[in-house]
């Protein structure tokens, strides 16, 4: 049956027809509106709905869908049949943010990006929940609440705050790896499909003999990584506040699909235990020269979405969202985030966020939760809403499981994360440093004095103390060169004056 080429009638949520959209029902011609216009309380009360709540972190962000193709055997790895061989292939849904900022916020701000990757597999839906950075700012859960807060608004003026920000930093030395990522050029990045993304975390492969290795997972952009100077980011940000997201939609309406090459880096359990770093710590990567990436296939971003507020508003990603064959790990940001971010998405979109059709497994789902808000579809129809039941309801899948996790100790406590053997804070970043070229070292002693200048108040001087004693911890030239910058006067030992880097 063809379709009509007339166009659909208006109608209220009901279907009711409605044969004027133009005018009120009112008492005569100048006269108040009447109760009994349900259409315009209609309008009214779903306009006064339309938003929902702003996600309290990577609110402002930009989605595309795509595919992902398996080019590479990891089999020996895990069972997930999504790379079961090579040449499969599955549709993807990709979502890039920047973090601290509102939705209204410009899109080239210095901030990491999200990299929300959802893998539609046959086995459920898997999710990489991550960022364009290998490392995070905080290695236990319970901290993050208090480090997003430092980057939202201050409680008195509702300004940014970079007091707030370089304080916590200044007593969380552990943040220094991320900072200086974020005081480079990777702190803004040109646009979404520029840049490199991370599952970041450290995650677990179960292979079919049901032994694990852990995982860190990698999405190198094959557009080439591409980014704003700190003056050009500010130029834009005034120029065009949505720059990342007409980029990426632009780019995909003209047939110019992104596309990244993921890889994995694997570490056996053997070699974790005698790691000299913990391996399940985000602050630290591990070394490509130990653990080189291994090639594992293609994400490609082709579908720019219909609707912006079903597709992209309402994705829900969490990393608690793995499927057979992949698993979690000990880290503990990473333990955190399995319960808060299923629970931001519950609050956020109601407790059938699943139901949504970007959240949905386009391959079905079964079990035994029924009602609440926004339940789609028939709420499990009649069968039985408890287990174990007579009624052919879903049953265990005895085919799945995962190997025992040993642990390392059998007493619980609140161990310090700063203790001996885990308080190196300062070895990584002061070997990135070491790598950058002479201009990006130059443009992140700049990009930090810049960012340090707005301290205030009257802890100025002890925040900006403590922090230069982290930056000196790193590397001596670059301690010296933001100091420089800032003004404050500190001599440099001798054998380091000839190498000393200008800010």
């Amino acid at each position: 049956m063809e379709e009509s080429t007339q166009p659909k009638k208006l109608t209220t949520a009901s279907g009711r027809p409605i044969f004027d959209n133009q005018n009120s029902i009112s008492a005569g011609p100048r006269g108040p509106l009447l109760l009994q216009d349900y259409f315009l309380q209609e309008k009214l009360a779903h306009f006064n709905r339309e938003r929902i709540p702003e996600r309290v972190v990577h609110a402002k962000g930009s989605g595309a869908y795509g595919t992902f193709t398996v080019t590479h055997d990891i089999t020996k790895y895990t069972r997930a049949k999504l790379f079961s061989q090579v040449g499969n292939q599955v549709r993807t849904f990709l979502r890039f943010s920047t973090v601290g900022g509102e939705k209204g916020s410009a899109d080239t701000e210095r901030d990491p990006r999200g990299f929300a990757l959802r893998f539609y597999t046959e086995d459920g839906n898997w999710d990489i929940v991550g960022n364009n950075t290998p490392v995070f700012f905080v290695k236990d859960a319970v901290k993050f609440p208090d480090f997003i807060h430092t980057q939202k608004r201050e409680a008195r003026s509702n300004r940014k705050s970079p007091t707030m920000m370089w304080d916590f930093w200044s007593l969380n030395p552990e943040s220094l790896h991320q900072v200086t990522i974020l005081m480079s050029d990777r702190g803004t990045p040109y646009g979404y499909r520029h840049m490199h993304g991370y599952g970041s975390h450290t995650f677990s492969l179960i292979n079919a003999q049901n032994e694990r290795t852990w995982v860190k997972f990698h999405f190198r952009t094959e557009q080439g990584v591409k980014n704003f100077s700190d003056e050009e980011a500010r130029l834009m940000k005034a120029e065009d506040a949505d720059f990342a997201q007409h980029d990426l939609v632009d780019a995909i309406d003209n047939g110019n699909f992104p596309r990244w090459k993921m890889f994995i880096q694997v570490m056996t359990e053997a070699q974790a235990r005698t790691f000299r770093w913990n391996p399940f710590d985000i602050t630290k990567v591990w070394p490509q020269g130990e653990f080189p990436l291994i090639e594992v296939g293609v994400l490609e971003l082709n579908e720019v979405p219909v609707n912006y507020h079903a597709h992209v508003e309402q994705a829900a990603f969490a990393p608690a969202h793995v499927v057979d064959g992949i698993s979690y790990s000990p880290d503990k940001m990473l333990q955190g985030r399995i319960l808060s971010y299923p629970d931001a998405q519950r609050y956020r979109l109601g407790a059938n966020y699943e139901h949504l059709p970007v959240n949905a497994c386009p391959f079905g789902f079964s079990n035994y939760q029924r009602d609440g808000q926004m339940a789609l579809g028939d709420n499990g129809g009649p069968g039985p809403n408890y287990f174990p039941n007579s009624f052919d309801g879903p049953v265990e899948d005895k085919s799945q499981g995962e190997p025992p996790l040993p642990l390392d100790s059998n007493i619980a406590d609140r161990y310090d994360r700063n203790a001996p053997g885990e308080d190196d804070h300062y070895t990584q970043p002061g070997n990135l440093f070491r790598l950058l070229s002479p201009e990006a070292q130059s443009n992140l002693v700049n990009n930090v004095v810049g960012s340090m200048s707005g301290i205030d108040g009257p802890k100025k001087d002890l925040i900006v103390q403590r922090q230069l004693c982290h930056w000196f911890r790193a590397d001596i030239r670059l301690g010296m060169a933001i100091a420089k910058g800032l003004g404050v006067d500190v001599e440099m030992p001798a054998q380091h004056a000839a190498a000393a880097v200008t800010a």
